[in-house]
């Protein structure tokens, strides 16, 4: 923003310099060269009337001769001539005769207005002595343009410094108030994402800048307030429901382990099916609160080695699939690929989709993971040879209980959904050639260099979906 204001300033002055400041320049240069000339034609004049008393009228050239001298002293060079364009009387300067000049004199003499020229930085001006139709001589006066290109020169110059001090003030000035506006603005920024982060106390400074970005800084730090009240609350909420709702159902499990102990026949059927249903909705009751949990997550994102984890994920899954006689394996084309993840999420990802992929096989059947590079993202995937989803299931397969046939609390997909979106990736679900499911997830590339994989997360619990 800083740059971007400077220089439209810049352009802007630049223009503004153009239209007033050289044209105010070249007028003033015009007029000094007028004004220059008509000095030099008066004092030609004067010389001339005092050559006519003594050309016309026969007076003594005493007055004529102190014209010329003073004209000497004022360093000009001058010369009167006769009608018949004869030198009469001239200063010691030999400037104001020559070619040029008896040209001058002849066409006064013809009764003509010549164009002074300028003659090897001297100036010429000639003016009859007497009437301009019937001249009884003429008068020739040299001046040196030294003076005038000193003149025009200092114009020149002080335009110039007005434009560079235009110009460095339309510099110096719009970067005071760029860094007076967007330092703030960078504050509210910094302060925007480490509330996004999750720094829920996180406040803004509302002292510095223009007065909209203080209310902007204002307004931010009521909405943190706010939503600091609100996620409190919130979790509040979650752990009253948590201690409420566990409580008495651990308490009912209990009894009806007592009763079961004793009960026989159809009593025992009963009862056993009681037990299950409060198990379910002691998994239901885990599930609701591990997507709670999941959806208030604000992550940090660390480097993340895929085949690292990837790894460890097998080998803890690899008991419970040769329980059940199931092949789980990792394919990995691109070993070293690291994304960008909050810390032990891509664990629960691939806890939560392995466990749905183990469950949903049969005897026999396989679960294999793959990851690869995909463009500026990694591409990890999860794939089993079980019966597969259908279309419709697969549409909802990743909202709360949208999958209508899941085994278990219908939780799972939701949560590997939110911990991969968070971090900005995105999961799809894809049929497996030749029958099955595959889990696609997009993660970020970490592109950062010298990072460590580190921090902790909570643990969700594992929710079996399909």
């Amino acid at each position: 923003m800083t740059r971007r204001i400077m220089w439209t300033l810049l352009a802007l002055t630049s223009v503004l310099l153009v239209l007033a400041v050289v044209p105010l320049a070249v007028s003033l240069t015009a007029r000094e060269r007028v004004a220059y000339r008509e000095s030099q034609r008066a004092a030609t004049r004067v010389i001339a009337a005092a050559a006519e008393e003594h050309l016309s009228d026969n007076k003594p050239p005493t007055v004529m001769r102190q014209e010329l001298d003073g004209a000497a002293r004022a360093g000009d060079c001058a010369a009167v001539y006769d009608p018949s364009g004869r030198v009469v009387a001239s200063t010691p300067c030999t400037a104001a005769r020559g070619e040029e000049a008896e040209e001058l004199v002849e066409e006064v003499l013809d009764g003509d207005e010549p164009e002074p020229p300028e003659n090897e930085g001297w100036l010429l001006a000639a003016e009859p002595a007497g009437e301009v139709r019937r001249p009884a001589g003429a008068v020739v006066l040299a001046r040196s343009a030294d003076p005038l290109g000193s003149r025009i020169a200092a114009i020149w110059s002080w335009s110039a410094a007005i434009g560079v001090g235009g110009l460095a003030a339309s510099a110096l000035l719009p970067v005071r108030l760029a860094r007076w506006v967007s330092r703030p603005l960078s504050t509210l920024d910094a302060s925007a994402r480490r509330l996004g982060e999750g720094v829920l106390d996180e406040r803004a400074d509302v002292g510095a800048g223009p007065p909209e970005v203080r209310r902007l800084a204002a307004t931010f730090n009521t909405m943190a307030a706010r939503t600091e009240a609100l996620v409190h609350g919130h979790r509040a909420v979650i752990a009253d429901v948590s201690h409420q709702l566990r409580t008495p159902l651990a308490a009912l499990r209990l009894r009806l382990d007592v009763l079961a102990t004793d009960a026989e026949g159809d009593t025992a059927a009963e009862l056993g099916a009681a037990q299950e249903e409060i198990a379910r909705l002691s998994r239901l009751v885990d599930g609701l609160l591990a997507v709670a949990r999941a959806e208030q997550t604000t992550p940090r994102p660390t480097a993340v080695r895929v085949d690292e984890v990837v790894a460890e994920r097998v080998a803890a899954w690899s008991p419970v699939a040769e329980e059940r006689d199931v092949r789980l394996t990792a394919v990995s084309e691109e070993p070293a690929l690291t994304v960008a993840l909050g810390a032990g999420h891509l664990e629960q990802i691939l806890d939560n989709l392995i466990a749905n992929a183990v469950d949903a096989v049969s005897t026999g059947g396989s679960v294999t993971l793959d990851h690869r590079a995909a463009g500026g993202s990694v591409r990890v995937c999860v794939r089993d040879d079980g019966p597969g989803m259908t279309d419709e299931a697969k549409a909802v397969a990743f909202r709360r209980f949208g999958n209508p046939e899941a085994r278990g609390t219908g939780l799972g997909l939701a949560i590997v959904h939110r911990l991969v979106t968070v971090n900005g990736g995105t999961a799809h679900l894809e049929n497996t050639p030749g029958g099955g499911l595959t889990v696609v997830l997009d993660l970020p590339l970490w592109r950062e260099i010298g990072h460590e994989r580190g921090g902790t997360s909570r643990s969700l619990p594992v929710l079996k979906e399909t």
